[in-house]
């Protein structure tokens, strides 16, 4: 299992679920930023692994929080495991590990799909996750109600495709591509206020 670069700073990122979201940062951050994926998107993993990341960094600097909707669209019939995904990534939230499971999930995307299995293997790379009550939720399909609850809220906003990042209702990064490019993105981040100096 591969691990995000930035893993060990994301350790004390706080994370809580609001309704069908989950919000990553400080809560006196200055700017929100809302950021829609699919666990077994490919596109999403190369975000997360460029333009999340950067993203991700200035959260851990205050400068940001991240609204979260984790979106399961992919999983028609189980096909890719999205929910299953959704599921444990709702699970590791409950257990304060929200960010770094998250990359961790994105930087094992499988070819095949998303089990439980290799949920709980990924979750091994993440430091005080495992454990009865979480490995529990994964195998039990704890969160199944609230992972119908986020696809509805990713349904609601009107996205098409994954993944999206929005700033005040508008997306930033995907119409010039600068999302998948952490330098490029930060500095369509600063365009629209977020991680710029004081």
């Amino acid at each position: 299992m591969r691990t995000s670069p930035i893993a060990d700073r994301l350790a004390e990122l706080p994370a809580r679920v609001d309704g069908p979201k989950v919000v990553v940062g400080r809560a006196d951050a200055p700017r929100t930023a809302q950021v829609l994926v699919d666990p077994k998107c490919g596109h999403c993993a190369q975000f997360e692994e460029t333009g999340g990341e950067a993203l991700l960094e200035l959260a851990v600097d205050g400068r940001v929080k991240i609204e979260y909707g984790l979106a399961s669209f992919l999983d028609q019939g189980g096909a890719s495991g999205s929910v299953k995904a959704v599921n444990a990534l709702r699970a590791s939230a409950e257990a304060g590990k929200f960010a770094e499971y998250l990359a961790a999930v994105f930087a094992s995307q499988p070819r095949g799909k998303y089990t439980d299995e290799l949920l709980l293997k990924i979750a091994d790379v993440v430091p005080g996750l495992r454990g009865e009550d979480f490995d529990a939720a994964v195998a039990g399909k704890r969160y199944g109600g609230w992972v119908a609850e986020a696809e509805r809220g990713f349904e609601a906003t009107g996205a098409q495709a994954t993944p999206l990042v929005l700033v005040d209702g508008k997306p930033v990064g995907s119409r010039d591509g600068s999302m998948f490019d952490a330098a490029a993105f930060k500095e369509a981040l600063k365009r629209v206020g977020i991680g710029a100096p004081a």
